[in-house]
Order: C-alpha cells, then structure tokens, then sequence
C-alpha cells in the first residue's frame, strides 16, 4: 500500500491530533515558564512600589544603598560615606533583608 494512503486515512480527526503535541507542549511551558515568571515579576514591581525612605536596596549592578529620596521614575541612595547616586527603578532588584532579624 502507498505510503500517502496510510498518512492520510482516517475518519476526519488528523488535524487535531496533528497538532495536539504543540498544544501540550505549549501548556507545559507556560505553567512551567511563563507562569512563574510572570509571578516574580509582579511581586517585584509591587515592592518597588512599596518602598520607603531609608529601605536599604539593592541594584542590579550590585549597588546596596539606603533610599533618601523618591522621585518618579528613580530614587536618590546613599551608598557610602559621601557617595549618593541616582538610580532608576527598574535597577532595583531587590530589598536588603535587615540584619537583626
């Protein structure tokens, strides 16, 4: 029997079990992938948006600074003895975790 005859019998339902793998692999990578990123990143955004004066921050860059200031898209730290810099936002990754806790 040719080869084509046997691809392509069957009663109608070739197209979706044609493409039902790259649906399931597209779910396992979302729930996998996308899902949890999606996550952090929101967590993230909402702790930016939750810091305060004198949080101590840390940079993308590896600065650790303590906030003095806020402005609207950046903050002004204090990251040494006379060094302030501005930084945006989006630099920061994360907020230093007290020590005496």
């Amino acid at each position: 029997m040719n080869l084509t005859l046997l691809l392509f019998q069957g009663d109608g339902g070739g197209l979706f079990w044609a493409i039902a793998p790259f649906l399931l692999i597209f779910g396992i990578f979302y729930f996998l992938v996308i899902l949890p990123q999606k996550r952090q990143r929101q967590q993230l955004q909402e702790m930016i948006a939750n810091l305060k004066i004198n949080d101590e921050v840390v940079t993308n860059g590896g600065v650790i600074g303590k906030i003095k200031e806020i402005k609207e898209t950046s903050f002004i730290i204090h990251s040494a003895d006379k060094s302030f810099l501005e930084i945006g936002k989006s630099a920061v990754v994360g907020k230093r975790a007290e020590e005496g806790k």
